[in-house]
């Protein structure tokens, strides 16, 4: 069954109210007509990365709910969970069983056994796409106290699935087939880049290994009913590549797009992307993680990224950098802004409206993040108390703090978008760019008589709609 055309909410399982049944809750009380589907971030019992580093996908964290609360979601709206395809806790079952058993273990070929790839030169290390600050193996004791090396790309605890080896695509589909017994129709394939390990190569997204992978993944999920979203941070030309095999892509150089277009006054770049990028594709201004910058890198000059980046960074945290980076003062050296959107936008009502609404307006099923569902600050104190840079954005909220904010104006507004969006007809149909001058955007959708334009003024963030009224059939006018 086909996504719905409607907004989905980004959540995490624990951090609107304490659990599943909260967020429905929220979602029901608060959210009616805003949203038709679900991204929970991960549910599953998890060690370490804040739930991406799964034990199992086949239970339910305890303290999130259960499986029942699962399908009482999927039940009423489209439900995307993540399919963490790269890695598995150390606390799995299968890893301790390798752990005790070594070559032994039932489990042993789902496992990257370092020592086994051949020599590994300095030469090759170095071209290796890395995510911490040292190699990405981890030396093991087995139960017999002799030695070995798995890969981790991650942290420690996240051991690397191997894709050599048929054991791994098995545990993959059983996950898959689970899922979307329960209701899941989008799998956002978390990590996907870095399942291809060829030594001599940056071991990420290594072609066409890649997408062997993915065409295989998205295979099995048609059979299910369900579809699969690669999530890959790198150059755009990658989006391009996973739209063409049918997929769903990310839209992730939108972000530092539309944030360099409204604090610039300048439309040129975002038009550009607007004529060539995938019709199907799901767009995010915000996420969990920052605001990522190998995106738009060949969509936006070198000069007007760093512009960007030195203006966001006045008012977030560091930013987080790619590890291999050379030269960690370049545009080159920087992976991720922390920093919530609306605080990027400097906390401006109208620039953050003008932005969800060109969202809402481009090509795609666009996806909406909880704290930039409520056009929040950075969390400076939680991101102080935990050290992981990224909480500025991962925020807690209890059930009266949502009721509180969605009162706020800008969250009124950003609502009242949402439903429409969610609504007009138009949006069924096809999408276009019509002209308008270097400092605006003028966008539109069209479908049969059904007709709705966006005309947004970048020097003065102003959002303008101009529809076709469904009961008078006349054109009516209104400021986002």
């Amino acid at each position: 069954m086909a996504l719905k055309n409607q907004i989905q909410l980004i959540a995490y399982p624990n951090r609107i109210g304490h659990n599943l049944a909260d967020l429905l809750a929220a979602i029901d009380t608060h959210l009616q007509g805003a949203v038709g589907g679900v991204h929970i971030l991960p549910l599953y019992p998890s060690n370490a990365d804040g739930g991406f580093s799964p034990l199992t996908h086949e239970e339910v964290d305890p303290a999130y709910g259960t499986w029942d609360d699962v399908e009482r979601i999927s039940s009423r709206y489209d439900l995307c969970l993540d399919l963490t395809i790269n890695h598995i806790s150390d606390a799995s079952v299968e890893f301790k069983d390798y752990l005790q058993h070594g070559k032994k273990s039932e489990f042993a070929d789902l496992f990257v056994d370092v020592d086994e790839m051949g020599d590994i030169t300095p030469d090759d290390l170095a071209k290796i796409h890395i995510r911490k600050e040292k190699e990405p193996f981890r030396e093991i004791t087995f139960g017999d106290g002799s030695k070995g090396r798995v890969w981790c790309t991650f942290t420690e605890k996240q051991i690397d699935l191997n894709f050599a080896n048929q054991k791994s695509y098995a545990l993959m589909e059983r996950y898959i087939r689970f899922l979307a017994a329960r209701g899941v129709k989008l799998f956002r394939l978390d990590a996907f880049g870095y399942t291809t390990k060829r030594i001599g190569t940056s071991c990420f997204l290594v072609e066409p290994d890649v997408y062997e992978i993915l065409d295989w993944a998205n295979g099995i999920a048609e059979e299910c009913g369900a579809e699969i979203l690669p999530e890959v941070h790198d150059h755009s030309s990658y989006q391009y590549a996973i739209a063409k095999r049918g997929m769903w892509p990310y839209a992730f150089a939108l972000p530092p797009l539309l944030i360099y277009s409204l604090l610039d006054a300048n439309s040129v770049y975002l038009k550009q992307w607007l004529r060539t990028c995938p019709r199907k594709q799901i767009t995010v201004l915000d996420t969990h993680d920052g605001i990522c910058i190998p995106d738009v890198e060949g969509v936006l000059p070198q000069d007007k990224i760093q512009a960007m980046v030195d203006n966001v960074s006045e008012r977030s945290a560091d930013p987080i950098l790619r590890r291999s980076a050379a030269n960690v003062h370049s545009v080159g050296a920087i992976y991720q802004l922390t920093c919530t959107f609306y605080d990027a936008l400097k906390g401006n009502d109208d620039a953050y409206i003008a932005a969800r609404a060109i969202q809402f307006f481009a090509p795609g099923i666009p996806q909406v993040y909880y704290s930039g569902l409520m056009a929040l600050s950075n969390d400076h104190e939680l991101m102080d108390e935990t050290g992981e840079l990224r909480d500025i954005n991962r925020h807690w909220l209890s059930l009266d703090e949502v009721a509180s904010n969605v009162q706020r104006p800008v969250v009124r507004r950003l609502l009242e978008l949402m439903r429409f969006r969610n609504s007009y007809p138009a949006f069924e149909g096809s999408f276009e760019l019509h002209y308008s001058n270097d400092s605006s955007v003028h966008m539109a959708w069209r479908n049969g008589e059904w007709l709705c334009k966006l005309f947004v003024d970048l020097n003065f963030k102003k959002a303008t709609i101009r529809h076709i009224d469904v009961k008078s059939k006349r054109w009516v006018a209104k400021t986002c």
